[in-house]
């Protein structure tokens, strides 16, 4: 029942349509649809801040890697970008935990918080940097 998935794209929000598409594959049974969709829109604000923000002065060709696995009770996604490395708990710290929905920008960070049962941003030896977003849920009977 374990899936692991990878996706390389460029530095361009077009390509959301397809990582959507592509997330689709991870809508399976046994995960509550609560928490793949929830998961579908952390993906979404994950990417987008890569793009806006970690590559907003990097060409469209700079590669950003997503990789998604799944278990029987977990569901991770991994976003790689290239850019500056920054302190993303202190930014974290700073997000009220209550989603503004009525604001036109900035909800990513909370809504990353409100979902993901573990959030991390970390600088690897390749000098990227990888957004983790982990959820547990408990498998759907089927």
């Amino acid at each position: 029942m374990h899936q692991k998935h990878h996706l390389r794209v460029n530095t361009d929000l077009n390509e959301l349509v397809q990582v959507l598409s592509w997330f689709e594959a991870f809508n399976q049974p046994h995960i509550p649809k609560l928490v793949w969709l929830q998961c579908q829109t952390a993906l979404a604000e994950g990417l987008t801040n890569a793009i806006r923000h970690a590559h907003k002065h990097q060409p469209l060709e700079t590669p950003i890697d997503i990789e998604v696995s799944s278990s029987a009770n977990t569901l991770e996604i991994r976003i790689w970008d290239c850019g500056p490395p920054f302190d993303f708990n202190a930014k974290l710290e700073q997000v009220d935990d209550k989603v503004d929905f009525d604001s036109s920008s900035g909800r990513g960070l909370q809504i990353l918080k409100s979902v993901a049962d573990k959030l991390s941003y970390s600088s690897t030896e390749d000098k990227r940097n990888c957004l983790l977003i982990v959820k547990h849920y408990a498998a759907n009977e089927i």
